[in-house]
């Protein structure tokens, strides 16, 4: 099966549903009405309030909505196969997302731009008002964690602990080289080499690495290895790790995109005041310039200064999420939303064009019989419930719910807008979910479960690699195209969807300049530009998101000292600010990517469910409930899935890692299974609140259902 006709029918698909679906809801649902006057008019104060052109509103939408979800779930969803992705982001975007998006944000203006835990509080009541802000309080802190970690993944380098007793074959006539970093013996592997697990499983190496071996004790060398050098076949003893350096190229690109955020402001503020399209041009021009440039980072005397560790990239990315908070809107926030509206747009569109052009193959199977039923690297679950956990933001998102009624609602010229950017925009992130999906499945099964099995736990799915006949990659060839990063053991989807977007853009751009273009020389600057479009997608989430969390925070501490409630009051910015960030670092730094993104995946359907379920109340207050199953439906579809896979997470790996940690004294992983386990429970304890606090409310018979709609 080909992409092409793949991606012509989702198309057609979603032009329908834009078409006749949101129509539909515009006309009979939310009875959107060109004549009333939205609190963009009525409450103008020239700052948060304050009338704009739809397609300038529907770019700021989209890119605060648009994060990390639509690109990494997709991605990561492919072992099950590529089909259930495929239906559910379809289904799921046309039926539920854009509902909730289109419905939240046209509540909001109802309601003069208020939040969703306001709305919540004005249609369900106080307890549920409570709830929901609480919720998503948590929810953001755990969506933040979610993002931050694909972005450490795809930049930090770590050591991986390989298992005691594991030998290397070496291939015949070759040896490993002997080397030194800071003091520790290390040895290089060359290419060609085998891995024989303890459990005798046996997975080729096609590339070379590096291994390093444990500090030696009581001023002793560490012995790295025994030697049987007739059989050319080494044997690690316990402690020794395997080197994944990190990738400088793409942290000298993510960091320049911060002054260039700031240059933005600067000039569309201070030194050509108003003067947005010239001062996004050039911060587009600027970003593509720092892409290339670092080409020249790897190897140079500054490779030192962005090859980070994996905790030396934590603390980075918690850094600018604190400063980003705190600084004005208009220095950095608003300046990279700006640049990312261009980017992420002109990339979509491109991809969408290079998908058509290249019409790659789809090597992933349809099911993947393998792990449809459970034990995937990712997720340790059936398809359902976990592939509707998997993918979020491009199927349905509750975090998009914030966003909706957020800046947006505050900003609608008038009503008529809402369908375009509330439904438009979410359909358009469904797009890049699809595009995504297409962009990793085209990859060779050997080359993507290489990259997307940690190092960790090889051994653990040798034996089913051998039977999918996915034991042989590129990655080699795969490493010297995209500059000499590492690409082993790379989880966490963004170096997985870095290597197919580049693959095809380099196919499509081949395709359309005859062969006359080196192709070789190309793959890494695609390959970087993506990485640099995924971080784009993530940084503008983690700068909005923590914001986000700093104003809840400060709503609640304001409870407790008044000064508090004041955003503009600098300690409460910073205090509430560096405890939000700490959250969300805490989370990244003691988990991994399959702990974390099935929690974030359920803490957002959640947070969808939760904001489905205001909706549907909204609509049976002001007198629309024989439209409400548009809503209720869907509800019901992601408390189930999300409830489902929330028990089983706790029940099956959360509690497990709370056990052996505290059996083990690991009081790390005690920690991390306990958090995993509160968060999880407060989530759909949450969630049961607040549709109980719903249904009492109906049952008492409050005036707000006879009330004139509105």
């Amino acid at each position: 099966m080909n992409a092409m006709p793949i991606l012509i029918g989702v198309l057609c698909i979603l032009a329908i549903a834009y078409r006749y679906y949101s129509a539909f809801l515009a006309a009979r649902v939310a009875v959107l009405d060109d004549l009333r006057q939205t609190p963009a008019h009525t409450l103008n104060d020239g700052q948060n309030y304050h009338p704009t052109n739809k397609w300038v509103l529907f770019g700021h939408h989209f890119a605060a909505i648009s994060g990390a979800g639509p690109l990494i779930g997709p991605v990561l969803s492919i072992q099950f196969g590529y089909l259930p992705g495929l239906i559910w982001i379809v289904v799921g975007v046309c039926l539920a997302g854009a509902v909730q998006d289109m419905l939240v944000l046209a509540a909001s203006v109802r309601n003069n731009g208020r939040s969703l835990a306001e709305i919540a509080r004005a249609e369900v009541g106080n307890v549920g008002g409570t709830v929901a802000s609480i919720a998503i309080l948590f929810v953001v802190i755990i969506a933040l964690s979610g993002l931050g970690i694909v972005v450490v993944k795809a930049l930090g380098g770590e050591e991986i602990k390989l298992a005691e007793k594991t030998q290397i074959v070496l291939p015949e006539g070759h040896a490993g080289t002997p080397g030194q970093i800071e003091g520790r013996t290390t040895i290089t592997i060359p290419e060609g080499s085998q891995m024989v697990y303890p459990n005798g499983s046996k997975v080729p190496r096609s590339e070379s690495f590096t291994l390093i071996a444990p500090p030696g004790k009581d001023g002793k060398e560490p012995q790295l290895w025994t030697n049987d050098e007739a059989a050319r076949t080494v044997t690690l003893p316990a402690g020794i790790t395997q080197i994944v350096p990190g990738s400088s190229w793409g942290t000298f690109t993510i960091a320049c995109t911060v002054p260039i955020a700031l240059l933005v402001g600067l000039y569309m503020y201070v030194f050509r005041k108003g003067k947005v399209v010239e001062a996004s041009i050039l911060g587009a021009l600027a970003t593509l310039a720092v892409t290339v440039i670092g080409n020249w980072i790897p190897g140079s005397a500054w490779e030192p200064y962005f090859s980070l560790t994996k905790h030396q990239t934590i603390l980075a990315i918690c850094g600018y999420g604190f400063i980003a908070s705190v600084l004005p809107v208009w220095l950095l926030l608003c300046p990279r939303d700006y640049l990312s509206s261009f980017l992420k747009i002109g990339t979509v569109i491109l991809l969408i064009v290079a998908v058509i052009v290249a019409n790659p193959k789809m090597e992933a199977p349809a099911i993947n019989q393998f792990f449809k039923n459970g034990g995937g690297p990712y997720f340790n679950g059936a398809i359902f419930p976990f592939c509707f956990i998997c993918v979020m933001c491009g199927a349905v998102s509750g975090f998009h719910a914030l966003v909706a009624s957020g800046t947006t609602p505050k900003m609608v010229n008038k009503e008529g807008d809402i369908r375009l950017i509330g439904y438009g925009a979410m359909l358009i992130e469904g797009i890049v979910g699809i595009v995504a999906l297409i962009a990793a499945a085209s990859l060779p099964a050997g080359d993507y479960w290489a990259v997307n099995i940690d190092l960790s736990k090889v051994e653990q799915y040798a034996s089913t690699l051998e039977k999918m006949n996915a034991t042989s990659d590129n990655l080699p060839m795969l490493e010297q195209q995209v500059g000499g990063e590492s690409l082993r053991g790379r989880t966490g989807g963004a170096v997985t969807l870095a290597l197919g977007m580049s693959k095809i853009l380099t196919d499509a751009t081949a395709k359309v300049s005859g062969g006359r273009v080196d192709i070789n020389s190309l793959i890494k600057y695609w390959y970087h530009f993506a990485i640099m479009f995924e971080a784009l997608f993530i940084l503008t989430t983690i700068d909005t998101g923590t914001r986000i969390a700093r104003f809840l925070l400060q709503e609640v501490m304001g409870k407790l000292y008044a000064p508090f409630g004041k955003t503009d009051w600098l300690p409460g910015a910073i205090i509430s600010t560096g405890l939000v960030t700490l959250g969300w670092g805490t989370l990244i730094w003691t988990g991994s990517i399959d702990t974390i993104w099935p929690m974030f995946g359920i803490a957002n359907q959640m947070l969808a469910a939760i904001a489905l379920c205001i909706v549907s109340v909204w609509a049976l207050n002001n007198g629309r409930g024989k439209f409400a199953l548009l809503t209720l439906i869907p509800m019901v579809f992601v408390i189930v899935t999300t409830t489902t896979a929330g028990y089983q997470m706790v029940t099956g790996r959360f509690l497990t890692d709370f056990k052996t940690g505290y059996e083990t004294g690991n009081y790390a992983m005690t920690i991390k299974g306990g958090l995993n386990i509160f968060f999880t429970v407060f989530m759909i304890a949450s969630l049961v609140v607040l549709i109980t606090e719903s249904i009492l409310r109906r049952m008492r018979g409050k005036q707000t259902g006879d009330a004139a709609p509105r």
